[in-house]
């Protein structure tokens, strides 16, 4: 017999939900992680009583009312508004592009006049239909707020020219013509005070967790202990790349305190969209809580080129990589006892609501299976 009802490969957001919720149910369930820590990328820890961020800014947003409430049960929610800043060689804009960027840009004043100045650079442009991510962010924002503002943060953060990057990349850029600097639309946006690692240790209380563990370090064994398989990793991964490596991008954060600063930039957010300066953006963590302290911590986000072994970050979700990533779920839907889950086990740039979407989802269908 089994010592345990499921196996759950990451404490993320993902599988801790899958935990929380089968706990709940009676199930006894081990969770494993490869990392020291459980949360995955939204684990967020103190620093000089500032919550910091340890993988990036992860502002939680979502129009779904049932996932907002859901959250909300695990933690209070504050009323932080994405607004970042974009810095191109010392001049500031606002983000997303809304009138104050077309005001700061080209001196207009009204919505008609920032559409005209897009319009006319349209034209200039040549674009019928955009064919890379290039063409079709001068269609959204004009060939100016490409060059300052898209050109080379996107170039960073992808490795590549922005002439071969495919135009879906960018197809859902916000673009405003109201002075309105709130980044989402959603209507539920916040941070959850004290962070995100409190959520997790929540859900993952009535699981018996185990951290720096690689699954595939025992796998025979680790899959010994339990009925069934949630599996959260990078798909590719788990079938020993028989189909070849998919492609990501992966980050590397630099972490500093500044003891002797209260307030660096004035904005959690602000990314450096020139191609000469290395990282794409600072977060300054402070100011996700509204903090005072007497001190600040900030993180520099560089992108970096993915090598087997690194961490992946985001999916590189091109037809080439989507091609490859339809041939692991087909093996993924042949295994028995085996579930795939989030955004690396099923390749795909989830937002934190639509991974709990998909980890309730998944619960509903382990519990008509039983």
């Amino acid at each position: 017999m089994k010592k345990y009802d499921y196996l759950i490969v990451g404490s993320g957001l993902y599988g801790s939900i899958v935990a929380h919720e089968l706990t709940a149910k009676g199930k006894l369930c081990i969770v494993i992680d490869k990392r020291s820590h459980i949360g995955g990328n939204i684990y967020t820890e103190k620093m000089k009583d500032i919550t910091v961020h340890k993988y990036g800014a992860h502002i939680f947003h979502t129009n779904n009312k049932v996932v907002w409430d859901y959250l909300n049960s695990f933690a209070e929610f504050n009323r932080y508004t994405n607004s970042p800043l974009a810095n191109y060689k010392g001049e500031l804009y606002n983000l997303p592009f809304n009138m104050n960027t077309f005001y700061r840009m080209w001196g207009v004043k009204t919505p008609t006049e920032a559409l005209e100045k897009i319009e006319s650079q349209k034209r200039e442009s040549g674009i019928g239909v955009p064919s890379n991510l290039e063409e079709q962010a001068i269609s959204l924002v004009g060939k100016d707020i490409y060059e300052k503002l898209i050109k080379g943060y996107t170039e960073k953060q992808w490795g590549k020219k922005a002439v071969d990057l495919p135009a879906f990349i960018i197809r859902r850029l916000p673009v405003r013509f109201t002075f309105d600097n709130n980044y989402f639309d959603d209507r539920y946006q916040g941070i959850p005070i004290g962070g995100y690692t409190p959520i997790i240790e929540k859900m993952l209380s009535g699981s018996e967790v185990v951290l720096d563990t690689d699954y595939f370090s025992d796998k025979e064994y680790l899959d010994s202990l339990a009925d069934t398989v949630v599996y959260t990793g990078e798909i590719d991964r788990y079938f020993d790349y028989c189909y070849g490596a998919l492609e990501y991008r992966s980050l590397r954060f630099e972490t500093t305190v500044l003891e002797n600063q209260s307030n660096f930039q004035g904005n959690a957010v602000v990314n450096y969209t020139d191609s000469e300066t290395p990282y794409t953006r600072i977060i300054e963590h402070k100011h996700f809580e509204f903090g005072r302290q007497p001190v600040t911590v900030i993180t520099k986000e560089y992108p970096l080129t993915f090598q087997l072994g690194d961490e992946p970050y985001y999916p590189v979700n091109n037809d080439e990589n989507n091609a490859l990533y339809e041939k692991y779920s087909e093996l993924s839907r042949q295994q028995i006892n085996v579930y795939f889950g989030g955004r690396l086990a099923e390749y795909k740039y989830y937002n934190m609501d639509q991974v709990i979407e998909h980890a309730l989802c998944l619960v509903t269908l382990l519990e008509l299976k039983k």
